[in-house]
């Protein structure tokens, strides 16, 4: 602990990295050697000069409360290798950053985000002014446009679906992935990118391997499902309708009531589709015992500007959007700087976990997982390869989901469990629980999987 409230692990630095080449660039510049005229304040701020391969060294700050990062360095990542090695140089050695004065360059930057900052906050207290009239009359015709397209692509989308019942679903594989492509294209035209990635995942299944019949199947019945409740959305319940709308691919703002918490960061990871990455940062209220979603977006090739480190605890607002589960959620105002995070939330069982599952797709029935923590649990290895998350008592496991298998956090949580029971964070679904965070009753630290 310091004057900036918590002193991040080199472990929470790196989860930052936007991919494992920033990640192991980064770690090369974590030591004093290239920097010079660096420093911290007590207010989040801290920045350093990186010797590189020019005659000018790159100017790195960098605001550990958003957090948020600025580098004259030419690279397009955030955070770059040298914000990367300026935290992991700040988090090993404090001492090493501090007493320097705040230079011009680091100043004026750190000034004009605390300044925005300042001013949204003011506007927010005012009431706020949307920067430009709106039409309402204007916008209820694009709604209705809109609505009307998707309604034809569904309607074009059950047609496909019972052509390919009708055709047999052991000649999917014939027809190759043109097709789907070709109708996920014809949803984006009809402006429901929702519905095209659906497609897009059903063409892929053919092609995943032995049993893809049964998949293939069970995710047709899931897209007619969708496709049925939209034409029928306007007969729907609000908060399933608002699900619906959600996800055929329908944007609406998060207009909840924000909800201030001490928020724990729980887990952060990213995935990709080729076209765009996606970053989920899991949050857990203290108070409120809510868990909450935090999405952000970078195109292809970009990292999502969102990034939390995991095992720090923030005072802040969420504000929840609409839908039945009311998971997702946007980052409001920050209150404090983070703090270290007080240890896992509360969990249960490996048959309380399947029980919230389930409980959860009654009112989302495309949702994938679940967010639960599993307390007193047993990582187990299987003959076949694969590995089960067991009760202590041996009363239930589930299955861990095939794609955490290649990935080192698997091996990083039985090193940690050692063959004694863990609490670990994840996502549980239909595919199987996914681990994401995990703790050991012997260390308080909270160890990322991802």
């Amino acid at each position: 602990m310091n004057q900036q409230g918590v002193r991040w692990t080199a472990e929470q630095v790196l989860a930052l990295a936007p991919d494992d080449a920033s990640r192991r660039a980064g770690s090369k510049l974590g030591t004093a050697g290239p920097w010079s005229g660096g420093g911290s304040d007590g207010s989040g701020g801290v920045w350093g000069l990186c010797k590189g391969s020019g005659s000018r060294p790159y100017q790195t700050v960098v605001d550990t409360t958003g957090p948020a990062y600025r580098c004259s360095c030419p690279a397009r990542k955030f955070p770059c290798k040298h914000a990367l090695g300026l935290l992991l140089l700040w988090a090993a050695d404090g001492d090493a950053l501090s007493g320097s004065e705040v230079p011009d360059w680091a100043e004026q930057w750190l000034a004009g985000r605390r300044a925005r900052a300042a001013g949204k906050q003011a506007a927010e207290a005012g009431g706020g002014s949307p920067a430009k009239s709106a039409d309402p009359e204007a916008a209820r015709r694009r709604a209705e446009q809109r609505a009307a397209r998707i309604t034809s692509g569904a309607e074009e989308l059950e047609q496909r679906l019972a052509d390919l019942l009708r055709g047999g679903l052991a000649a999917a594989d014939r027809s190759g992935y043109g097709l789907w492509e070709e109708t996920a294209a014809r949803m984006v035209d009809a402006q429901a990118p929702g519905l095209a990635g659906r497609v897009r995942e059903l063409g892929a299944i053919p092609g995943s391997g032995p049993g893809w019949p049964v998949r293939l199947l069970e995710e047709c019945a899931l897209t007619h499902l969708l496709d049925r409740a939209w034409l029928d959305v306007e007969r729907l319940p609000e908060p399933l309708a608002a699900t619906v709308r959600t996800r055929v691919g329908l944007t609406a703002p998060a207009d909840g009531p924000p909800v201030r918490d001490h928020w724990s960061v729980l887990a952060q990871y990213d995935t990709s589709d080729g076209r765009l990455t996606t970053r989920r940062v899991w949050l857990y209220g203290r108070n409120s015992g809510r868990t909450a979603l935090l999405l952000s977006f970078g195109a292809a090739g970009r990292a999502p500007a969102l990034a939390l480190p995991v095992g720090v605890a923030i005072d802040a607002e969420t504000v929840p959007y609409a839908g039945a589960a009311q998971l997702r959620a946007e980052l409001g105002e920050q209150f404090s700087l983070p703090v270290p995070d007080p240890g896992p939330p509360p969990g249960g069982s490996v048959t309380d976990a399947a029980a919230a599952y389930g409980t959860a797709l009654c009112d989302d029935p495309w949702l994938d997982a679940w967010p639960v923590t599993l307390t007193g649990v047993i990582p187990v290895p299987s003959q076949d390869g694969t590995w089960q998350l067991a009760d202590a008592d041996g009363a239930a496991a589930l299955p861990v989901a095939p794609s955490p298998l290649a990935r080192p956090g698997l091996w990083r949580l039985a090193a940690l469990s050692g063959g004694r029971p863990v609490t670990v964070f994840g996502e549980c679904g239909h595919r199987g629980f996914t681990p994401l965070t995990a703790w050991s009753a012997d260390a308080p630290e909270t160890v990322p999987l991802t």
